[in-house]
């Protein structure tokens, strides 16, 4: 199958297998299967999830499935549509390389189906903020404007729904993670927004080269009709850009010369009005005012109004599972940021509160350097780190005793050993600083069970 001129792809009859029954692959099966190819879904787990998602291609859809095994036939292909969840060096990867097979991401294949107008957001840290108040801004003026990608609904659902509706005023908000862009062939969004580079997913990217090198496949279709719009306080990124050829903004903290400039906790257009009061914002601490930042500068160069921004941004409330505050149980809080998934979350998380800290810290590290919390932790007001997880024991060793720390088997020990620890005024923090996958699916779940832990506790 030919995928290199994209205005000529055709996939009617053509046998697809689809590599992954999570979210993304339910979503890419679907959207092939309704344009005519002949799909097949794979995936070699077998957990309960995977196994219902698989039943309801099979009943749904009439779309053949197969779970617990990754038998040949998936090699029987046109063209794969690869999950996230599968590196690119991987056995079976490999091997349809081999043999010639087209790969493409989820997000690849279903930018494939639509010509409405894509933000795409990637960055280590504040994508997901970043998105959202990017999601607010827009549906001001674009009504049928939908946050997908990396989180909440796939691209290619929303692409299925307006093929089957015809849908006018959609401009899609994606989150783009590293995985979604190691097989992209056309992918090419409206902005490109880049919120900052440090290291993350180094236990899949070789290096951090690697790493920086897959986010900037975002842009390699970029031309003078797109616009990149990034951090300009990051170093890795301001080398990248502020001498590229691409149309470029920056958004900065401390440049004046960006679209919008803060002063005294009040966010200022080029005009020097006073566009946003920060105090008067429910996004707290500089890692969110550097995501307003990101998302204002965005909709200005796409030409919304300073006026839809400001109200947008003033009508937001807290993100779940990033800094969300689920209860307050005599006089203890609790705060659930599951999102952290790297060493920079961590140390954004506890710079953010004064109060005293309980941290929960573990789960399946990534690759990360926990030694990197050290000149952290001295300048916090950091009180426990109590260690889970797979990560835990290791945890431990990197810090060594710069923090009073416990080891705990699993995350429900450690909220309790946390409540035990907590006197009226601390804070107990869940920021991992690790993905979930050795106790959940996902970061969500992660939180989600933080929650109802704590809510039994009240």
């Amino acid at each position: 199958m030919n995928i290199n001129n994209q205005s000529e792809i055709n996939i009617t009859d053509k046998y697809i297998s689809v590599i992954g029954l999570g979210k993304s692959g339910m979503g890419s099966a679907k959207l092939a299967n309704h344009l005519g190819a002949r799909v097949f879904a794979s995936d070699s787990s077998q957990s309960l999830n995977i196994n219902q998602n698989a039943l309801e291609l099979m009943e749904k859809e009439h779309i053949a499935t197969e779970t617990g095994i990754q038998s040949d036939r998936i090699y029987d292909a046109d063209l794969w549509i690869i999950s996230p969840g599968i590196p690119k060096n991987s056995d079976i990867i490999l091997k349809a390389q081999s043999k010639k097979i087209p790969i493409v991401s989820e997000l690849e294949f279903a930018s494939w189906f639509t010509k409405k107008p894509i933000i795409s957001v990637t960055g280590s840290n504040g994508k997901t903020t970043t998105c959202y108040i990017l999601y607010e801004i827009f549906k001001s003026k674009y009504n049928n404007s939908v946050l997908a990608g990396n989180i909440g609904t796939p691209f290619s659902e929303y692409v299925l729904e307006e093929i089957l509706k015809p849908i006018q005023d959609r401009v899609y908000i994606l989150e783009v993670s590293s995985f979604q862009l190691e097989f992209i062939k056309h992918f090419k969004p409206n902005l490109a927004v880049y919120t900052n580079i440090s290291p993350d997913h180094l236990d899949r990217h070789l290096n951090m080269n690697e790493y920086i090198s897959m986010k900037m496949e975002l842009i390699k279709n970029l031309d003078e009709f797109n616009y990149v719009i990034y951090n300009s306080d990051d170093k890795v990124l301001s080398e990248k850009f502020e001498k590229s050829n691409l149309p470029s903004v920056p958004f900065s903290l401390n440049n004046s010369k960006s679209l919008f400039s803060i002063k005294n906790d009040k966010i200022y257009n080029k005009s020097n009005e006073n566009l946003i009061d920060l105090k008067e914002s429910s996004l707290k601490g500089f890692h969110n005012y550097l995501n307003i930042l990101a998302a204002a500068t965005s909709s200005k160069v796409y030409g919304i109004a300073d006026k839809n921004i400001k109200k947008a941004i003033y009508s937001m409330k807290s993100i779940e599972h990033r800094q969300e505050i689920v209860q307050k149980i005599d006089e203890v809080e609790y705060i659930n940021d599951s999102k952290s998934t790297n060493i920079e979350s961590v140390i954004v998380a506890i710079k953010t509160f004064k109060k005293p800290i309980i941290l929960l810290l573990g789960g399946f590290n990534k690759g990360s350097n926990f030694q990197l919390l050290l000149p952290h932790i001295k300048k916090s007001s950091l009180k426990h780190i109590i260690c889970y997880g797979e990560s835990g024991e290791q945890i431990i060793t990197a810090l060594g005793d710069a923090v009073r720390s416990f080891l705990e088997e699993g995350l429900h020990s450690a909220v309790i050993k946390a409540q035990k620890l907590a006197i009226p005024g601390d804070i107990v923090l869940l920021s991992p600083g690790c993905a979930s996958y050795d106790e959940f699916e996902n970061f969500e779940k992660r939180g989600e069970f933080f929650k109802k832990i704590v809510n039994k506790i009240s």
